[in-house]
């Protein structure tokens, strides 16, 4: 068996989740996305092989991001099936390369890099675009990212009360007190995804639901939705809430795209006509820089909808890098 060169770094899972800081993630996106909507990063589409047999794929998703000193590739795993099994959905690997020589220089952990930068950058939506005053969140689904966002959000938000929805009420009490035991704040688990929107400031879907997960008439005026779900069978948002949101995402082109890039959620209103192409709004980066405006009411109901790009791999891989030859260093 051939091992890997000795100058190339491999950084474990546990040593990826003790790099992460969780605020310092969350400016790191900003800044990425920002980079990212003014054209300084290359981004190039995701592609994927299918694995059809499982209703799974295996993606690669490139990046360079000259400002982080990053130049990544992330291959990622999606095996929906892996639910409620102890390997979690998503699972995943990133190669950081020398930006100047193209040298491979550290293997690293990617399942860790693609939980916790999903719900940061989900939070990182919420500080732009929530109201500030924003403390009830309703959380749907009861995974990895479910857990994500929850400490995500408590770091942009004055959270008092999270509310914690699945289709399985089992599972939600059961997540809702270990929620309990990790943060400061009230964690309910509600009867439904409805009881848990109702009256919610915040809504962050993070389910494989085939069937809408959220909708419109649950929605209450001046509420920040954000999905993160993907099933190529189905979406997580009903078509009138994209409909009455102001929507955001990371990248028009990728959230457009046919899968495995873009988001039936955005794509299905438009091939319906029920909005445009034009429905949407920004990209993050795009309110990062002040270049869009974001919320403008308080009554507005906003939308992120989340595809995932690499770009926030490439982000959080850097720094991960960054504190990894730290203490490297230190122990030479």
């Amino acid at each position: 068996m051939s091992h890997p060169p000795p100058d190339l770094l491999v950084i474990s899972q546990a040593e990826v989740e003790a790099a992460l800081d969780l605020d310092e993630l969350i400016d790191a996106l900003a800044d990425a996305h920002a980079d990212f909507s003014a054209g300084r990063a290359s981004v190039p589409s995701r592609i994927a092989a299918q694995v059809k047999q499982r209703d799974a794929m295996l993606a690669a998703m490139p990046a360079y991001l000259p400002s982080a000193g990053a130049l990544v590739t992330k291959l990622v795993s999606l095996f929906p099936q892996n639910e409620g099994s102890p390997l979690p959905t998503h699972q995943a690997v990133i190669l950081a390369f020398d930006p100047d020589t193209g040298r491979p220089i550290a293997l690293m952990d990617g399942t860790a890099i693609t939980a916790v930068r999903t719900g940061a950058a989900a939070a990182l939506s919420a500080r732009l675009l929530s109201r500030e005053e924003s403390s009830t969140l309703a959380i749907l689904g009861t995974g990895v990212q479910a857990r994500s966002h929850a400490h995500a959000f408590l770091r942009v938000r004055p959270i008092s009360q999270i509310r914690v929805a699945s289709r399985r009420r089992d599972r939600a009490a059961e997540f809702a007190a270990e929620l309990q035991a990790e943060t400061n704040v009230e964690v309910v688990a509600a009867a439904s995804y409805e009881d848990a929107i109702r009256g919610a400031d915040l809504v962050a879907a993070t389910t494989h639901s085939p069937e809408p997960v959220v909708q419109r008439d649950w929605i209450s005026p001046g509420t920040h939705v954000t999905s993160v779900g993907v099933n190529p069978h189905g979406r997580e948002l009903a078509a009138e809430v994209v409909r009455d949101a102001l929507v955001v995402v990371e990248s028009r082109a990728a959230a457009l795209a046919p899968f495995p890039t873009g988001s039936n959620d955005l794509r299905w209103p438009i091939e319906q006509g029920i909005v445009g192409e034009g429905h949407i709004h920004a990209e993050l980066g795009e309110i990062v820089a002040g270049e869009r405006p974001g919320r403008t009411r308080n009554d507005q109901i906003t939308l992120y909808k989340s595809v995932g790009i690499a770009v926030q791999d490439a982000a959080a891989a850097a720094l991960v890098l960054r504190r990894a030859t730290q203490a490297q260093r230190v122990a030479l």
